[in-house]
């Protein structure tokens, strides 16, 4: 037993002890071998205000079990036990009931009556089937209310009366269908998990208070308008893993600020978008192409992710609009060259697994900002020194996958990488291949033999340069780039 002021925790148990001080507060008995729970085993700590009997094996809980703390107690966990109903006779002065990870089938319409404190409730992981509404409309004060993981099918009864519910989660269930009475009296509603149900459409008649909104994993195949017109606060809406294969455009979401919708089946990407949209994540559908028209009005937009679909056109400058973009993802498409007209705000640009052959100064040259680029597993066999040079702020650069062709050339931009302190991941640059038995030697001159021939034309480039160095020392022009690395 570990006691601290009014304090006790309590170890290798079965059965809550006696002769416990009258005045505790704090009562954990956690992790204990605890089966039952009976009136007189609490009686006379009337100031108890939390109570912890998680993971105790715990099976049954008599009924009016914490009457001597009927105006004290303010937390009760009953967490990850073997209990088949939520215990009768609660104190009405709860604020926090956790009694997930039980084996509770239902809830009787009596199980929360006179508990008008209570403003969490953690009901997830039981074995719930239909969801009896109207048993929780004496929980008036409920702020945040669990249902994930049971296996409601079915919500029955009048709907329930929940005026300052903020939270409602009630994923990894079996809902098809919600009626809109459901969420009549939620006024308050501001964040609504249903991720992996059987919905096949956004529920009608949403809160108009609703922020965070995530249907992952459902089997919805559009987003209508007339479904979410309503929704004009909602900053976050997450639809991915559905069937969308279409989304209304012009959406009338004027606050979202971040959308996703990965996994879906989307040949085109979705256009005339919420204007203060900075999140949109279209990846792994099956968007063939990206153009102005589709990303005009998304003038916020810093993140946007369209990898794994099968893009090979990209029209020109599609992106001038996006004037914050940070975060570009096009790995595992079919791009054939960088896009061009790229944001020069961009910090990141992801094209790994295209068909990229080339890179030309002219592609990067407006990405000055840009830090981590990825071009692993395309088609380029060969890189310039010139474009490295325009990418003054570059920290990561990986080429790994490519089949290049290992020129002197290639070998003076790797060194120039390795002395800039630019990440290259693990993969080698130009490495040569591992050498069959007995032909270690064979391997070592060529390799000393590519050296040498890099050396001498550093050698005779160097000379050149000198020997012109005077006719040049006056012929600076306006157009000679500059790179500030502090900046």
């Amino acid at each position: 037993m570990s006691v601290g002021t009014k304090s006790v925790q309590c170890f290798r148990i079965q059965s809550v002890p006696t002769r416990l001080s009258l005045d505790v507060r704090k009562l954990n008995l956690a992790y204990n071998h605890i089966k039952e729970i009976k009136v007189r085993d609490l009686a006379g700590l009337s100031d108890l205000q939390e109570v912890s009997l998680s993971s105790c094996g715990l099976e049954q809980v008599e009924a009016n079990a914490f009457v001597a703390q009927q105006l004290s107690l303010r937390v009760l966990d009953l967490q990850k036990n073997k209990l088949r109903l939520v215990p009768r006779g609660l104190p009405s002065s709860l604020e926090v009931l956790r009694v997930g990870h039980n084996h509770i089938q239902g809830l009787q319409a009596s199980a929360f009556e006179g508990m008008k404190h209570l403003r969490i409730l953690d009901l997830q992981d039981n074995r719930i089937t239909v969801l009896r509404a109207n048993a929780l409309s004496a929980l008036v004060r409920l702020e945040s209310l669990c249902l994930d993981g049971n296996r409601i099918e079915s919500i029955s009864g009048a709907p329930p009366r929940l005026p300052q519910l903020n939270l409602l989660s009630m994923t990894a269930n079996r809902i098809s269908t919600l009626s809109s009475a459901f969420f009549a009296s939620m006024k308050s509603l501001r964040t609504l998990h249903l991720s992996g149900n059987l919905l096949t459409r956004v529920p009608h008649e949403l809160p108009r208070s609703l922020l965070h909104l995530s249907l992952d994993h459902n089997q919805i195949r559009s987003l209508r308008n007339r479904e979410m017109a309503q929704l004009r606060n909602l900053t976050t809406l997450s639809v991915s893993a559905n069937r969308v294969a279409s989304v209304d455009g012009g959406l009338r979401l004027p606050n979202l600020t971040s959308l996703e919708l990965s996994g879906n089946h989307l040949r085109v990407l979705p256009g005339r978008l919420a204007p203060k949209l900075e999140t949109l994540d279209c990846r792994q559908n099956a968007l063939q192409e990206v153009t102005h028209q589709q990303l005009s009005g998304m003038r916020h937009l810093k993140h946007l992710f369209l990898e794994n679909n099968t893009i090979r056109h990209f029209e020109a400058n599609a992106l001038r609009n996006c004037l914050q973009l940070t975060n570009l993802a096009l790995e595992q498409n079919l791009l054939t060259s960088i896009p061009e007209g790229l944001p020069h705000t961009l910090v990141r640009l992801d094209l790994k697994q295209n068909h990229i052959d080339s890179i030309q100064e002219r592609d990067v040259r407006s990405l000055k900002r840009l830090q981590l680029l990825n071009l692993r597993n395309n088609r380029l066999s060969s890189l310039g020194a010139g474009v490295v040079a325009q990418l003054p702020r570059l920290q990561g650069m990986f080429l790994g996958g490519n089949p290049w062709n290992c020129t002197c050339e290639l070998l003076r931009v790797k060194r120039a990488l390795v002395a800039r302190q630019v990440d290259m991941g693990k993969e080698e640059l130009c490495e040569e291949p591992a050498p069959h038995v007995g032909e270690h030697w064979r391997a070592s001159l060529l390799e000393e033999g590519q050296r040498q021939r890099c050396k001498e034309e550093e050698e005779e480039e160097t000379l050149t340069a000198e020997d012109t160095a005077d006719t040049d020392l006056d012929e600076q022009t306006e157009n000679e780039d500059y790179y500030d690395y502090d900046v």
